[in-house]
């Protein structure tokens, strides 16, 4: 069977084959009505018609490929974003690849042999920005993610409202009556936690107590980290403070492991709702990311630059989920 072709959905919706380009290259908006632009979908659907990508590609000089970049594959947050991305990508004729920077063993090989050449554009987390040098990728369209908005090059930037998120968080704690608070820090250099632990000690006034440990992201180093900061009975906070779920996680095994009741002796909050929050018991207290829609937003910002439309966009709320691993502070 000979496979349909641009000039067949042309005679079909009885219009001309650049009416055809324009509608289904998404490009129709103010020069084609929108009834011409239904009838030429409807008659390419009928016909089973399939652009041939890789022609248009070499004629527009476009990959319609972005790339994606973050620190690993392994945390769910990120896999959410890749989805989110994905999403409106396909929406307008583009994929993702979607490229890993391992932590500890610094940026993988790069997979192209021309990143400027396989790509039109790249989004980044910000704790895997080290991994566009790698790639050859530092002079393509950037748009970062969870970064700092007045810090290098980036065409765009999509942020979450994480000050606000810290502010929930030591609201409903300081609500409960807690006075001394350890923030578990992950120990990672990198804006994002930097905004959380800045935010965090501003919001504590002098009536507080606030102590900062450090711990790499794994809940046996938050485990470990905790086990020791919280093992003088006589300096213990009543509340602490996770940057993220997989920390909060380690400081409950600690809790248990010294006899602690969560929430009765400790409270215990964390960062980005992963399933791990109500895989736990108790169920944690959070405050939950919407990492989709980061991916989203982050793709349609690339989109937009690529296009030469400035984007810009207010940082996208986040939500304190209250359970059970939070509570009153212990009485002295």
């Amino acid at each position: 069977m000979t496979r349909p072709t641009s000039r067949d959905v042309a005679t079909a919706a009885g219009v001309s084959q650049a009416t055809v380009s324009l509608v289904l290259g998404d490009k129709w908006r103010g020069r084609v009505s929108e009834r011409t632009a239904t009838l030429v979908r409807e008659a390419a659907t009928a016909l089973g018609y399939r652009p041939n990508l890789a022609a248009r590609n070499l004629r527009l000089g476009s990959t319609r490929t972005a790339l994606l970049v973050v620190p690993a594959l392994t945390n769910e947050f990120f896999a959410r974003v890749y989805t989110g991305a994905a999403r409106v990508a396909a929406d307008h004729g583009f994929g993702v690849v979607l490229y890993p920077s391992p932590d500890g063993t610094g940026p993988a090989r790069d997979p192209f042999a021309s990143a400027r050449a396989a790509l039109d554009g790249v989004i980044a987390s910000s704790m895997a920005a080290d991994a566009l040098t790698a790639i050859g990728g530092d002079g393509l369209p950037l748009v970062m993610l969870d970064s700092d908005p007045t810090a290098g090059t980036a065409a765009a930037h999509v942020n979450l409202a994480m000050t606000d998120g810290v502010h929930q968080v030591t609201t409903h704690l300081l609500g409960h009556g807690h006075r001394r608070f350890l923030h578990l820090a992950a120990d990672i250099e990198t804006w994002t936690f930097d905004v959380r632990a800045r935010a965090l000690a501003a919001r504590l006034g002098p009536t507080t107590e606030l102590r900062t440990v450090r711990a790499a992201l794994t809940v046996d180093a938050a485990r470990t980290a905790m086990e020791a900061a919280l093992a003088d009975p006589h300096d213990r906070p009543t509340a602490i403070v996770c940057d993220d779920d997989i920390l909060a996680a380690g400081a409950c095994k600690a809790a248990r492991r010294l006899g602690l009741r969560v929430p009765e002796d400790l409270s215990v909050t964390g960062f980005d709702d992963l399933g791990l929050a109500t895989a736990v018991e108790p169920e944690l207290t959070t405050v939950r990311l919407p990492a989709e829609l980061v991916g989203e937003q982050g793709m349609t910002a690339l989109l937009a630059v690529l296009e030469g439309t400035p984007w810009t966009a207010p940082d996208i709320p986040v939500e304190l989920v209250v359970r059970d691993s939070s509570g009153p502070a212990p009485t002295p």
